[in-house]
């Protein structure tokens, strides 16, 4: 593999070289992996390996993070190219850097008084756990909440006077369950009206609650079939909270109008490039042959895939280009949902009865490219913020 040299722009190269030496190391084993249901240590081994983990710190840090204008698409195109290789582990890896950028740490390099100096000394620590090899991830969502985060019923009690709680409630959806080190969620402080975000320590844990945290309901591989996404219920488990607590943080984040979700996006066109191809070169020897039926399928397949690569690179533009990226990235993130399933389904309907084979990759990536729609924000939500964004100035 490369290695990291120090020099930004010359890293951004060496992981992606990285990441596609990986990506075709695990297509060479496609069909062994569509079938796994948990997650290998030795994947994230090379995943640190690759330098991959330093999109999340800035360059300042040490890492290759420039802002969201330049650094989107550097994070989407690493996501992509990984996407070619294991679903799953695109998906987990897509948190990483994503759930670092929506709690601030990336976004806001100063806090105000009287935050000024916890939210640095938070920010360093971040990005140290990031630097000596720690994953990243989320287990936000809960029953009932519908995918809104503002929604939480958790509670969280103070512990002592330093920021430290400790946190009850049930989650689910904890991508990457026993490979990231710490997770992000949301919980309602005592005393207070809004639910805030705080960090669980989750590395060396047994999950049966004898440490504050037990598994109730394991992944059950049903769409990205291996990624861990676990359900847990916390109780009274020690949670740190952000060091720039409450409203004042989220008005910051609100206003810099950040790409929420492009990184999920970047895996599901990643996986249909690689449907689309695979299918192509199935159908290569038969297509004189093809029925009529089969052949307008199969130009729908060609128009919704370029429209998928449409959405994907104008959705990066309008974020270079600094227009309202919050609001573009959402619009890309519900059409490529769409689009994806569609030319799926018209794969499997070309390809025939054998596309449901557990020998085939087909029905796999079907149901991997439909978790697009239901990643945060989920379809109801979704569709809510872009009917009512219809109308906004």
């Amino acid at each position: 593999m490369h290695k990291m040299t120090g020099r930004p722009d010359d890293d951004v190269q060496s992981i992606l070289s990285n990441i596609r030496e990986i990506a075709c190391d695990f297509a060479s084993q496609r069909a062994e992996r569509q079938r796994r249901r948990e997650l290998m240590k030795e994947d994230f081994d090379k995943l640190r390996e690759s330098g991959y983990l330093m999109v999340a710190v800035p360059s300042e840090f040490g890492g290759v993070w420039d802002g969201d204008d330049v650094g989107t698409r550097i994070v989407c195109d690493i996501l992509r190219t990984l996407a070619h290789g294991d679903s799953s582990i695109a998906l987990v890896s897509a948190m990483h850097q994503s759930v670092i950028r929506s709690s601030g740490w990336l976004s806001i390099p100063k806090a105000p008084e009287p935050y000024t100096e916890a939210w640095d000394e938070q920010r360093r620590w971040v990005f140290q756990t990031v630097a000596e090899g720690h994953f990243w991830g989320t287990i936000m969502s809960e029953p009932g909440s519908g995918g809104d985060n503002t929604q939480s019923t958790s509670k969280a009690e103070p512990a002592s006077n330093n920021g430290q709680y400790l946190l009850s409630g049930q989650k689910h959806f904890g991508s990457g369950s026993g490979m990231t080190s710490f997770m992000v969620t949301h919980a309602m402080p005592d005393g207070e009206m809004t639910p805030d975000t705080f960090v669980l320590d989750m590395r060396d844990l047994i999950w049966d609650g004898s440490s504050g945290v037990k598994l109730i309901a394991p992944w059950d591989g049903h769409g990205m079939t291996a990624t861990q996404s676990h359900g847990m219920v916390f109780d009274k488990f020690p949670a740190t909270r952000l060091a720039f607590p409450g409203d004042e943080r989220r008005a910051i984040l609100a206003r810099i109008d950040r790409p929420q979700g492009a990184s999920f996006v970047a895996v599901i066109v990643g996986i249909v490039e690689t449907a689309v191809s695979t299918a192509r070169d199935q159908l290569e020897k038969k297509h004189d042959r093809m029925r009529s039926y089969e052949r307008a399928e199969w130009a729908k397949v060609e128009i919704e895939a370029w429209l998928v690569q449409q959405a994907y690179e104008g959705m990066l533009r309008e974020i270079e280009m600094g227009r309202p990226s919050g609001r573009n990235s959402l619009l890309a993130k519900e059409a490529v949902a769409e689009l994806s399933e569609s030319i799926l389904l018209r794969i499997s309907k070309i390809i025939g009865g054998g596309a449901y084979s557990r020998h085939s990759p087909y029905g796999f990536w079907l149901e991997d490219v439909r978790a697009l729609g239901f990643l945060r924000p989920p379809w109801g939500l979704a569709f809510e913020r872009i009917f009512d964004g219809s109308w906004d100035s």
